[in-house]
Order: structure tokens, then sequence, then C-alpha cells
């Protein structure tokens, strides 16, 4: 069986207090990952909200990370592809692949919160085709091909991106929060497929997989980011890790109840009475902790990796920036790299 790779990913509830450091831990975690043969280090994209929004562009936090490491993969999870054009894309991100020196990558996502769009208002409604759409525009542009645009005259131009990156073909990935279509979707353009447990476990992400695989064939590479934080004492990680957990659990409430799944059910969290919105919180973070994420120990956190590999799981994305202390987490990271050790294993 095939070993599991490891990278970082970031997506921080940024209470937006003044804080001279608000990029430290990226920074610093993208060092350690550098030096510790981690993968990559992914960010994502996030508007005019707490909930991820010091990350409002991953090609500047990429180039960031390009200008403190060597040799690690860097990439965007994700660039929200239809609140951009693919020329604006493909840019950006072929200047973050010449100053890496070609380790530059991106998944697509489609957005999910109609406020975001209000960057790009008229592709809300077939935003998930507009990603598609984009994939090969994306990459048709990469390659150094024409393509051909409407200019501010109304005439038909033919435009290629520069500077010219610095690899062949662009890896890209398109993310899902569990639609199935999304994963199939994925599959057959020969995307790698990015993924999460809000809303899904291993157990429902195991046929999901298979159906992505079987369109991709050999392209298919499966990332699925988890929440980590690993300790020596079991006890100890859950107090840890509870506070600042069940906090970006109620932060991301509107992800949770406001699922843009096909046939979900959608709850109004404004609706809900504060004593609802802590039962919903508690119970997310019970499931989280005991089978969604690398939380605990390294053995506990090894029986999640075994499993992860078991359904398809190429990579695990350890998303570190949830709450907890930037200086309890960088020192946490040993025994991540401990895990990443043993998950290499046969």
């Amino acid at each position: 069986m095939t070993a599991v790779d490891f990278s970082l990913f970031y997506f921080a509830n940024d209470n937006c207090s003044l804080d001279a450091n608000r990029y430290d831990l990226l920074l610093s975690g993208a060092k350690f990952a550098d030096t510790h043969d981690f993968t990559a280090v992914w960010t994502p994209e996030r508007h005019f909200h707490p909930f991820g929004g010091i990350y409002p562009n991953p090609a500047v936090t990429g180039a960031a990370i390009a200008a403190v490491t060597d040799r690690i993969g860097i990439r965007a999870g994700s660039v929200v592809s239809p609140l951009h054009h693919p020329l604006r894309v493909a840019e950006e991100w072929s200047v973050v692949d010449n100053l890496s020196g070609g380790r530059a990558g991106i998944s697509l996502a489609s957005g999910w919160h109609a406020t975001d769009f209000v960057l790009r208002p008229e592709n809300y409604e077939n935003r998930r085709q507009v990603v598609l759409d984009n994939v090969e525009q994306i990459r048709a542009l990469w390659r150094g091909e024409p393509q051909s645009f409407v200019d501010g005259a109304g005439n038909t131009a033919e435009v290629r991106i520069f500077p010219p990156p610095v690899q062949r073909e662009l890896p890209i990935w398109v993310t899902s929060a569990g639609g199935v279509e999304t994963f199939r979707n994925a599959g057959r353009i020969r995307a790698g497929l990015l993924t999460h447990l809000l809303g899904q476990d291993l157990d429902d992400l195991a046929d999901k997989i298979a159906q992505y695989r079987a369109e991709a064939g050999d392209a298919a590479h499966v990332v699925l980011m988890v929440h980590a934080f690993l300790g020596d004492d079991e006890d100890e990680v859950r107090e840890v890790v509870r506070e600042p957990m069940s906090a970006y659990l109620r932060s991301s409430i509107n992800l949770l109840l406001g699922s843009q799944l096909p046939g979900a059910k959608r709850i109004d969290p404004a609706k809900l009475r504060e004593s609802e919105v802590d039962f919903l919180v508690q119970r997310s973070f019970d499931r989280y902790y005991d089978d969604g994420g690398l939380l605990g120990t390294v053995p506990k956190a090894l029986e999640v990796v075994e499993r992860a590999r078991a359904i398809g799981v190429d990579e695990i994305a350890c998303l570190i920036d949830f709450g907890i202390d930037t200086k309890q987490v960088l020192a946490g990271l040993d025994h991540l790299n401990e895990l990443r050790l043993l998950a290499r294993k046969p």
C-alpha cells in the first residue's frame, strides 16, 4: 500500500484584533514543513468574514511562503475561481511558480457564500460549471497557448500570460465539500481532488473517492484536509483543543448549517437559540475529536491515517491554525512529523 503524504493547511479564524504577528504561524510552520520533508503548504481564499478572513488571496500568501522556503510545494486551497478571470489566476500563479522555482499548484473551488460574489455576482448561479470551464482555460494559458477574449473595445483579442511559468503543467485540484457530482467532475477533467470532513465522515468518503478514481484513472490524487494537533497525553490535548476548536466551529456555523450540497436541508443559524448552537458545537467537537481529525496522541492519529489510506486518500493536509496558541502549535509540529514518518512505513 502506498505511503500517505503530509502537508500543512491554513484557514484561521481571525478575531480581527490588532496583532503584529498575524502571519507568524503561517511562515514559521512553512519553514518547519520545508525542512522536515512535508509535501506542501496550502492557503485558502476567503472574503468578508473573520472565518478565514486573513487569507483573501492565496497567491499573495503563496509568494510569501516562496520567499522563506526552498523545497516545499506551494498551493492554493483554494482559489474561488468564479470570482476571478482565468487570465488573472494563471498570471498570479505563474509569478508564484517563478518565485518558488516551479513549486506552485492550485485547487479550484466554486465558492459557497453569496456575499463573496459581490466580486462577480454574474457567476454565482452557475459557479460549479464556471470552475470546470476555467480549469481548461487556465491549463491552456499555463502552457503558453493563446486564448481569445473580448477586449475593452468589444473586439476579440488573443492573449498569452506573462511571465511564462517554470512548470510545463500546473498541478490542479478541484475542491469538493462533499457533493458526489463534484467528485465525478474532478475525475472527468483529470484533476486532483481536495476535500474535508465538514458534513461527511470517512465512511461517506469511501464511495465518493471510488467514483472519483473510476473517472480520473492514473491522474487521481486525493487530498483530505483535517484539523491537527498532537501531544503526549490524550486528556491534556483534549483540554488544549476544546476551547479553540469549539470557537472555530462556532465561527464556521454558516458552513455547518448553510451547506450548498444538493438536497441538503438548510437551517438559518440566526433562527437558532444559543442553547441549540451550543449543542451543535459540542456535538461537532466530539465528532471531530474522536473521529474527524488528527487530534490527541500519535497512536490515535495513526489509526485515522490508516483509515484514510485504506479508502484512497493520497495526502493529508493538516489544518493547524484553528485557534491554539502559536507557540503550542509550533511545538506540536514535532509530533506531527513523528506521525508523518510512521505513516510512511510499509
